[in-house]
């Protein structure tokens, strides 16, 4: 099979693996998925279970590259991709209870989940630049993490400027200085004076028009609208399920949930035949995806700061991933539907919602039930949690099954990330970073503080490309 990726709002050009690989939003608005999807038989998933995680990689990757990057050089960026995680599992399973796991994907450069897919994507992009010799720019926005994850897997991209958002003073210390310690002259850090919201609708109006950057260069994008990043996170669905039995076995997921990318990815895994019962929306007091699975509406909220800053997020760019597959994939209804959203709310379809209510159950967690979740399970299992991945946890426990499956919740950072939700729950004044960050806090700093302007954000951008 030979996969076309095509516009949720019906109306850009279909392209291949390569082309979406190098844009970021499409033409129209939309976002690109796969007009098919690769279907795996239970033999065929059984089969796998003796494999390393680049090799699974490999076989649950590899039809959605068809055509532009053969199998043996895929195999040799996967292997580099995940050779230099700190555990040899690259994601493995920790056990909290009964049928209740952890799935650890912070064992990456960057200590967040964003690794599997941003050090895939960097080498990805490397190859295709590499390839065609061609120049681009990044543009990200990022609420926490996925900018330092960014800059670390392209940082080596002679053929890259990037550009990482993020709202000033509403990350961590940690997440912030992983941002700004790394050197180059391509990599560059802006603090905008505004919310992550702010960000991510500055990087989607630059892709609209990105024609305000030198000598045609095009603008790529690394945040969840990429569908590499969506594809990579795949994978660890599959990786933890066999683990525990699968595909003999269904697994339900509990995914902390804020762009909605993270957990469409395990949409996606059910649907090429992985044995997913039901997959928990787990969020923070920014709660619109809880409020649309309970209400049918879909609205914007005022943005409340959390000790979750990394779901900080009010508007789940991804939604409208699975909307389209909720529509029947019908471009020109998603495409009226997300223009009234730009302006609104939307009601969405009685039918679509039963649909999706089947797939996906959903919780809300406040800061204090946040907090208790960390200290319960620090004193019953002597296993610290990051304050997402708490999260996670207690929406796993508030949306048990009672059908005996496995539960995993994916364990998206590590608690260093966070010492001020850490110590917050009363366990540890301030947990240790691991030995490759130990001198974090004694590195230089390098961003620039910018208003909340599109124009001043363009013309930075545009005097400041040197790749």
């Amino acid at each position: 099979m030979t996969i076309r990726y095509v516009s949720t709002r019906g109306a850009a050009p279909s392209l291949d693996f390569e082309q979406v690989l190098l844009t970021g939003l499409a033409a129209d608005g939309g976002l690109y998925v796969p007009d098919q999807l690769p279907e795996f038989s239970l033999e065929q998933i059984r089969s796998w279970r003796e494999l390393d995680y680049p090799s699974l990689a490999l076989e649950i990757l590899q039809p959605f590259v068809e055509g532009s990057i053969p199998r043996e050089d895929l195999k040799t960026i996967l292997a580099d991709t995940y050779r230099d995680f700190r555990h040899s599992a690259v994601a493995p399973l920790q056990q909290l209870d009964t049928n209740q796991w952890v799935l650890e994907l912070f064992h990456g450069p960057t200590l967040a989940f964003k690794d599997f897919a941003l050090q895939l994507l960097g080498r990805l992009l490397d190859y295709m630049l590499e390839r065609r010799q061609q120049k681009i720019v990044i543009m990200g926005a990022t609420s926490g993490d996925t900018g330092s994850a960014a800059i670390e897997g392209c940082r080596r991209c002679k053929n890259i400027d990037i550009f990482i958002l993020h709202p000033h003073d509403a990350v961590s210390d940690v997440q912030r200085r992983q941002m700004t310690t790394v050197a180059g002259d391509n990599i560059h850090n802006i603090a905008l004076q505004g919310n992550f919201d702010d960000c991510q609708a500055m990087v989607k109006s630059s892709f609209v028009a990105p024609d305000f950057l030198p000598d045609g260069r095009s603008l790529v994008a690394v945040n969840s609208i990429n569908w590499a990043r969506i594809m990579a996170q795949i994978v660890y669905y599959f990786y933890s399920a066999l683990a525990l039995g699968g595909p003999d076995r269904p697994v339900n997921f509990s995914v902390p949930t804020g762009n909605f990318g993270d957990i469409f990815a395990g949409y996606l895994a059910r649907q090429m035949g992985l044995p997913i019962d039901r997959l928990v929306i787990a969020t923070n007091r920014n709660d619109v995806l809880h409020q649309v699975l309970e209400t049918g509406t879909y609205r914007r909220l005022p943005l409340e700061k959390s000790l979750s800053p990394s779901m900080d997020i009010t508007v789940s760019s991804n939604f409208e991933r699975l909307m389209f597959d909720m529509y029947h994939r019908d471009g020109s209804v998603i495409a009226q539907l997300m223009d009234t959203f730009a302006s609104g709310e939307i009601e969405l379809d009685a039918s679509a919602m039963a649909e999706a209510r089947g797939l996906f159950a959903s919780h809300r967690v406040s800061d204090a039930l946040t907090c208790q979740t960390i200290a319960r399970v620090w004193s019953d299992c002597g296993y610290l949690l990051d304050p997402h991945s708490a999260i996670g946890v207690a929406a796993a426990g508030a949306c048990a099954l009672g059908d005996g499956n496995p539960m995993v919740t994916l364990a998206t950072a590590h608690p260093a990330k966070f010492p001020d939700a850490i110590s917050a729950a009363g366990v540890l004044s301030s947990p240790e970073l691991p030995a490759h960050l130990a001198d974090l806090f004694e590195r230089e700093e390098r961003y620039t503080v910018l208003e909340n302007q599109l124009s001043t954000v363009q013309t930075f951008m545009a005097e400041h490309c040197s790749a």
